[in-house]
């Protein structure tokens, strides 16, 4: 069975030279397609044209480039379709995967008419399902709308996720996020330099801001912000605040291949975004030994299964003074450091996750 999966910036995740940071979704593709090549599987990323040649392999992975498709302007999605079906008939693929919203999921269903493949969905944001989701225009709503109820096989990274599809009447099976790595078993907070971890791209919906506002709470503490450029306007704005923040190392973008060394040093990481589905940044936590405050984000209530430190249910107060706790009870904060290390154990076992997600397309 041959797997081709339709992600503009996966193959960023796989280049040990790659200068740029890949997100979460292009992040768990790569890791999808290294777990099937271990397992003989065949497997193929489509990425969007980023001046790198075409038709190589990284790790056994094959890389096909076609035009820029992800920009969101119209012009370019329609100059891109040719491409994109000529890499479809030449590599002749069993499967075809498509991880998070995008109005090409339509496009792709009705390639079926000539190219029988089966499409598989994966979803990122619950948001997705609900129709809340922040679309640039109703006719791509539409479209990607359409796709997922189109699409062979659908999953969700949560129970609740499986939960929602069920409710709109769309059938849904569970695959829980990849990780890169097992946990170290050795590590003390000696080795652990920085006070508080901030880690995502400069975007509304993480609300970059409310980390600075943590800055000038706790003056006396080691702070690191990992911000990649996204929303320009907004990104200049936290780098000129911060620069009046003299406990912040800022840094734009760290690639993917370096990331989890900045977790290992950190004692806690702190998620403020309004919305994620299964932030990948929690993994890097467990991987790391890391405790976990987060503003609003709790997955499947993993706050309730794990203690490794807090969700405050968008209760800013309650976040600001639970965050104190953390820094200032060793205690409460070595209990949450050992139980974000159990939650990646107990929920992300790699072989586990990867049979469900196979036996869940093989249908």
């Amino acid at each position: 069975m041959k797997f081709l999966f339709f992600s503009a910036g996966a193959h960023l995740a796989l280049d040990p030279h790659a200068q740029k940071s890949s997100g979460g979704a292009e992040l768990q593709v790569a890791l999808l397609a290294r777990e099937l090549v271990k397992r003989a599987y065949p497997a193929t990323l489509l990425v969007s044209d980023q001046d790198q040649k075409d038709d190589f392999y990284y790790e056994g992975i094959k890389i096909r480039v076609v035009r820029k498709f992800d920009s969101g302007a119209l012009w370019e999605t329609c100059l891109a379709i040719p491409s994109v079906l000529r890499i479809l008939s030449k590599e002749k693929p069993d499967v075809v995967v498509v991880y998070g919203w995008t109005a090409w999921l339509y496009l792709l269903a009705q390639v079926r008419i000539f190219l029988p493949y089966r499409l598989v969905f994966v979803c990122a944001l619950d948001s997705e399902i609900e129709g809340n989701f922040s679309y640039t225009n109703s006719l791509k709503r539409w479209l990607f709308q359409r796709g997922m109820k189109l699409a062979n096989v659908r999953f969700g990274i949560t129970e609740h996720q499986q939960k929602l599809f069920h409710e709109q009447g769309m059938t849904c099976l569970l695959t829980r996020l990849l990780i890169q790595k097992a946990s170290s078993p050795s590590w003390t907070n000696n080795d652990k330099p920085i006070d508080l971890l901030w880690v995502a791209r400069c975007h509304e919906v993480k609300q970059p801001l409310l980390f600075l506002e943590l800055a000038r709470r706790f003056g006396a503490y080691r702070l690191q912000m990992i911000c990649s450029k996204q929303d320009e306007k907004l990104w200049n704005r936290v780098k000129e605040e911060v620069q009046h923040c003299k406990n912040i190392e800022f840094l734009e973008s760290v690639p993917y291949r370096e990331i989890q060394s900045y977790f290992d040093r950190a004692k806690i990481f702190v998620n403020t975004s309004i919305e994620e589905g299964v932030p990948n940044t929690f993994i890097h936590a467990g991987l790391g030994h890391t405790a976990i405050a987060s503003l609003r984000v709790n997955p499947d209530g993993m706050f309730d299964h794990f203690h490794a430190g807090y969700c405050a249910h968008n209760n800013q107060e309650k976040f600001f003074t639970s965050l104190e706790e953390l820094l200032t009870i060793p205690l409460f904060l070595s209990r949450a450091q050992e139980e974000s290390a159990h939650f990646v154990r107990a929920w992300h076992d790699n072989e586990k996750n990867l049979q469900a997600f196979i036996e869940g397309v093989l249908g």
